[in-house]
């Protein structure tokens, strides 16, 4: 998998704060609730749903709040109308950024993404600047417990793999979105312990940083980003020392 690692982001998310916990099970019951009201509130016949029951139970969302968060958007108790709305434009230096929201106030959450990038150094620019530079993968992290590279190599493409790379402490595999509920769920049968399975956006190229101020300011501008709560997902193309 070419230069790309979301482990260390997952990693990352792993050993958030309690205040960052609760930001990220915020973000992922709005997902849920936009996806029961789609789709149903049955994981056995709303695809999706299953696989944000199962992003939020890698993030340690406890059960009842996934129980609860379902049941309120079924039974129309939760009247906020959410929109996914896009955000393209470039960090300092020209790093590519895509960010993704569910918001119920357009103007509020665009207000708040131009700020952000006009404060650090960036600029938000029109719909598609930087779009063709990303390709949508569904990415699944196994944990590596003396994994056989022979072993679980077969076994991914078993389930619709299409690449993968061994780490020291987790597996990386990609696949296309439309087969990540069931290289999740069949590596799952296999006893392998999935850490997370999402859909990432993967740049075709990396931008480095090498100015320390740049460096600063992108790392603000993404913290600034991560921490708006109708941000769901932030992407970009800044090539990190990890």
């Amino acid at each position: 998998m070419s230069g790309h690692s979301k482990w260390n982001n997952i990693k990352r998310k792993k050993e958030a704060t309690d205040a960052a916990k609760g930001k990220i099970f915020t973000k992922i019951g709005r997902e849920i609730t936009v996806c029961v009201k789609e789709s149903g509130p049955d994981p056995n016949n709303n695809a999706k749903l299953r696989d944000l029951i199962a992003k939020a139970k890698s993030n340690n969302v406890p059960n009842d709040n996934i129980e609860r968060v379902i049941k309120k958007a079924a039974g129309g108790g939760d009247k906020n109308n959410y929109e996914n709305m896009v955000y393209e434009g470039y960090g300092p230096n020209g790093v590519a950024v895509i960010v993704e929201c569910l918001t119920d106030n357009k103007n509020r959450t665009a207000g708040d993404v131009r700020h952000y990038f006009d404060k650090f150094g960036g600029n938000l620019g029109t719909s598609g600047c930087v779009s063709f530079m990303f390709s949508k993968k569904g990415i699944v992290i196994v944990e590596n417990n003396n994994i056989d590279e022979d072993v679980i190599m077969e076994d991914a493409f078993e389930f619709g793999a299409d690449d993968l790379s061994v780490e020291e402490e987790a597996v990386e595999i990609s696949c296309e979105p439309s087969e990540l509920g069931n290289l999740r769920e069949g590596l799952t049968s296999k006893g392998y312990n999935v850490l997370s399975a999402e859909i990432d956006q993967i740049p075709s190229n990396y931008t480095t940083l090498t100015d320390e101020e740049h460096i600063k300011k992108m790392n603000l501008l993404l913290e600034h980003l991560e921490d708006n709560d109708d941000v769901q997902n932030v992407y970009h193309n800044w090539e990190m020392n990890e």
